[in-house]
């Protein structure tokens, strides 16, 4: 063995040791970006969880007045008010 193999071998050892050092390094930063991703809400989120909720209210309301209110028009006027009574509308 010459002289550049006893340099090469400790060369190649400390370049797997960087590789850890900077994954040890890096990771805490990408854990919180990924809990950061999981605990905001996209305001596509937001607005897909906002429809959900009108129908699903929408949905209620007919049901209620539809067994309280006879008439087509009068059952919408009940749904309007229903869902404007519960300020969801």
């Amino acid at each position: 063995m010459g002289m550049r193999a006893l340099f090469l071998i400790p060369a190649l050892f400390l370049g797997g040791c960087v590789n850890t050092v900077s994954s040890v390094v890096t990771a805490p930063f990408k854990v919180a970006g990924k809990a950061a991703d999981w605990a905001t809400t996209s305001q596509d989120e937001a607005d897909r969880n906002r429809g959900r909720e009108i129908r699903k209210a929408e949905a209620q309301a007919r049901r209620e007045c539809k067994r309280t209110v006879d008439g087509d028009l009068a059952r919408e006027q009940c749904v309007r008010d229903w869902l404007r009574d519960r300020n969801i509308s």
